[in-house]
Parts: C-alpha cells; sequence; structure tokens
C-alpha cells in the first residue's frame, strides 16, 4: 500500500463578532468550464486547503504553504487539531490503495485577501471564500475536514484570548 503525507489548515478569522475559516471550492477535472451551461447543475465542493508535503518538508511548514498558496492567507499556527487518517484507491494512474494522513492546525488569519490566488493554482482551485464556521461542518465535503472545524470550533470556545 502506498502512504501519502499531507497537511492543511483551519483558518480562524473573527468578523462581525464571529469566527470565520478559509474554504475553498477545488477545481475538479471533470467540471465545465465557468459559466458553461453544462456548468449550472453542479454540485458545490468546499473543502479545506491542504496539500502534499514536499521531500522533506515538516507537515507544519506545508500546511502555511498550502493554505497561501490556496487561499491567498498569510496565517500562523495555533495549535494542531489531529491527523484524519483514511485510505483510498486511487481512480487515476496505477490505479493504487493508499493510505493517506492529513496533519491538520488551527491557525489565524494574518493578512492578505481571500481568493487572491496566483494563476498557476487556478488548476487546483476554483475559488477561495470565508464560511461561518460554526455552520461550517454541515457544509464541507469530508468527514475529517468536518471532524477538523468541531475540534477548531471548541478550542476557539475555550480560548477566549484569541
Amino acid at each position: 500500500m502506498v502512504r501519502e503525507l499531507s497537511a492543511g489548515g483551519v483558518v480562524a478569522r473573527r468578523m462581525a463578532g464571529s469566527w470565520w475559516i478559509a474554504v475553498i471550492e477545488p477545481y475538479h477535472r471533470e467540471d465545465a468550464p465557468a459559466g458553461s451551461v453544462t456548468n449550472r447543475g453542479r454540485k458545490v465542493t468546499l473543502c479545506l486547503p491542504k496539500g502534499a508535503l514536499d521531500p522533506g518538508e515538516k507537515a507544519q511548514d506545508a500546511a502555511l504553504r498550502e493554505v497561501y498558496e490556496e487561499t491567498g492567507i498569510v496565517a500562523r499556527v495555533v495549535t494542531k487539531l489531529a491527523d484524519s487518517k483514511y485510505a483510498y484507491v486511487r481512480n487515476w494512474g496505477d490505479g493504487a490503495r493508499v493510505f493517506k494522513i492529513v496533519s491538520f492546525y488551527l491557525m489565524s488569519y494574518q493578512s492578505g485577501r481571500i481568493d487572491d490566488v496566483a494563476d498557476s493554482m487556478r488548476h487546483e482551485v476554483r475559488k477561495a471564500l470565508w464560511l461561518p464556521l460554526e455552520g461550517a461542518p454541515k457544509k464541507l465535503a469530508y468527514g475529517g475536514e468536518r471532524q477538523m472545524t468541531r475540534r477548531a470550533l471548541k478550542y476557539l470556545e475555550s480560548h477566549e484570548e484569541l
């Protein structure tokens, strides 16, 4: 079984008295071009910014890099939330069975404008946006990421100083 390591972040920002997080809508290979008639029925997938570790890169550094590349946001790590572990079968290339570990960090927004993403990243990210943290577990596509937002909310509720 192949092993993959990735890292990502729950970037929290206090706006209008409540917590919001940075999420992305990924661009999928099967998506029709934006604005096309066949694109209207497309289900929107929202997820946390994350990606593979580069060779020799630490998970925390990869998470900060991925957040910036996929959202345009500069953040700082507050704490590690947890690792999400799962297995899947690649539906491309070699069709290998993969055991994946994604390390997630709670981060605080520092600077940047959401969706200020480099053109070179648009093949991966359709758009980045702020989403209310409280409702995020119902909006995110993946169970492990929904769990991370619940952990982030619990942490933020118990750490008023943030």
